[in-house]
Formats: C-alpha cells, structure tokens, sequence
C-alpha cells in the first residue's frame, strides 16, 4: 500500500524507521527487532540506506521481508549523494521487483573523506529520476524544522524544499526536533510557501545520554531546557533514562496530535522495547 494513501484515509499514523545492518552477518539479528516492531502494528515502517548505498542490497531485502512476512507497508529509503545514475536505476528496478511502492528519496550525507561521484547534488534531482523512471512509485522527502545544517537562511532551505514538491514528492518527514513549538512555526511558514503534502513529525526517543551529541551533530536540532534537565537527572542510569526517554518523547506526540499534527514517524533504533513503549503508551489514543 502507498504511504500517500495511508496518510489520507487515517487520521492519526504511527510510524517506524529502522536500519538494516551494514555487514551480512547481523542481517537476522536486525530482521528480528524489524519483525517485532511490525508486529506492534504500526500505519508503516521505513528501512534506511547506507551512505554511499553502503547497506543497498540489505536496505532492499529487509524492506521486501517485512512487508512479505508481516504485511506491513515499507518505505525504503534511497540516497543519491555517492550513487551513480546507473547504480540509482538498478535499485528502483530492485524496489519494483521486490513490490516495494514507497521510496524515500535522499540526498544523504556527504561523505567525510569527500565526494568522488558527482551525478546528483540535491534530492530534487533524485525525485524527478524516479518520476521520470517509473512514476508508480510513492515518493517522500525529508524537511528540517530548525532549517539543513548547510543553509544560512531559513527562506532559501524552504525554497530548496519546495522544489522537492514540484519534482513529484508526495509527502515529507521531518528532521528529529525536541521542541514541538520548532515544528509548529515550521509548519507555518512551509504552509505559506506553498507547501501543501503531508508533513509527518520525526520523532527521535533519547534513551541512553551518548545519544544527545550525535543527535544534535546530525541534526542541529535545538535541546530544550526540560529536555536537558531530564538528561541531567537520569542520563547516568541507563534504565531511568530509557524510561523517561520514552516518555518524554511519548508526551511530545500527544502534544502533536492534540495541535492537529496527526501523522508520526518514530526513529526507533531498531529497538522494539522503545517502540513497544510508546506505542502503550498511546494506545488508547490511536486506537
């Protein structure tokens, strides 16, 4: 099922995004965490793509068995950055043949020892590939609330992301944010802009203190007060911070939800405990 029609006919989803491994030899032990989230029954699951298409062929086959074996629809994600047009042709040949409807077109990160491969700059390039390729496929993209960590100006990021809309993106992720006020005003100006998707709020659940550097590192995201002070109190007790972890990330989206944001795409770490947390946790409330 194409997340576009998912988005339309529910009024509140509850997504997950997990990771496939980067060598073969824990493929099984992550197709379990990926199975036992599914079974929580979430609205879908997306699996994530290597940098340089480094977990490719991974990427396309857990995707492909969590929507056999469990019958939940999959988002797999397909970055560009480091790929060739040939290399990006024969993975949306592997999507369609594995019956894969749902892509998340990337751009992804830059890697560190630099770019070799320069066939694509932005993920508006990448959607318009796709498009031009097989347009059965439905396309998302990614937005930053507090703006991409490589644009000055808040009014050139939201140019570069409505590009993305007119090359054929038919929904849009959030970057993790911790503060739902960010996303509110984002949500603002995107609509003034004339950015009319679906939006889904990314939601990150910081269950060990090791995990709040990376975050903001990747994702420049803004760390609240209350946000700081839990890590505070609880960061140095894996077992407290876990707990509240899911919590606090638990409140933010019954906050959402209650402001009319009704659409959630949790990044689980493949970690079935925290998924099965929040998902309890708003049981009754997406029921």
């Amino acid at each position: 099922m194409k997340v576009i029609d998912i988005l339309n006919t529910h009024d509140v989803t509850i997504s997950f995004e997990v990771f496939p491994p980067k060598t073969d030899d824990k493929f099984e032990s992550v197709r379990g965490a990926a199975t036992k989230i599914a079974a929580l029954h979430p609205s879908f699951m997306s699996v994530t793509y290597g940098a340089g298409g480094g977990t490719s062929r991974n990427t396309a086959q857990l995707a492909a068995d969590i929507q056999n074996t469990t019958g939940t629809p999959v988002l797999a994600h397909l970055t560009c950055v480091s790929s060739t047009r040939e290399h990006v042709a024969q993975m949306i040949r592997t999507y369609r043949e594995k019956g894969i409807e749902n892509i998340m077109a990337l751009r992804g990160d830059i890697p560190k020892e630099g770019r070799t491969i320069f066939d694509y700059d932005h993920a508006s390039q990448l959607i318009r590939d796709i498009r031009s390729q097989d347009d059965s496929f439905c396309i998302g993209g990614a937005c930053y609330p507090e703006g991409h960590v490589e644009c000055e100006r808040p009014s050139e990021d939201l140019q570069h992301l409505k590009e993305k809309v007119d090359a054929g993106c038919d929904f849009l992720t959030t970057q993790m944010f911790f503060d739902n006020n960010t996303l509110y005003n984002f949500l603002y100006r995107a609509r003034e802009a004339g950015i009319t998707v679906p939006i889904l709020a990314g939601i990150m659940p910081i269950t060990n203190k090791k995990q709040v550097a990376r975050s903001v590192s990747l994702s420049g995201a803004t760390i609240p007060g209350r946000f700081r002070m839990m890590v505070d109190r609880f960061g140095d007790d894996p077992s407290k911070m876990k707990q509240a972890g899911v919590i606090y990330a638990s409140e933010q989206i019954i906050d959402l939800i209650s402001n009319g944001v009704t659409h959630i795409h949790v990044y689980s770490m493949n970690k079935p405990d925290v998924a099965a947390g929040i998902m309890n946790a708003l049981s009754s409330i997406i029921g």
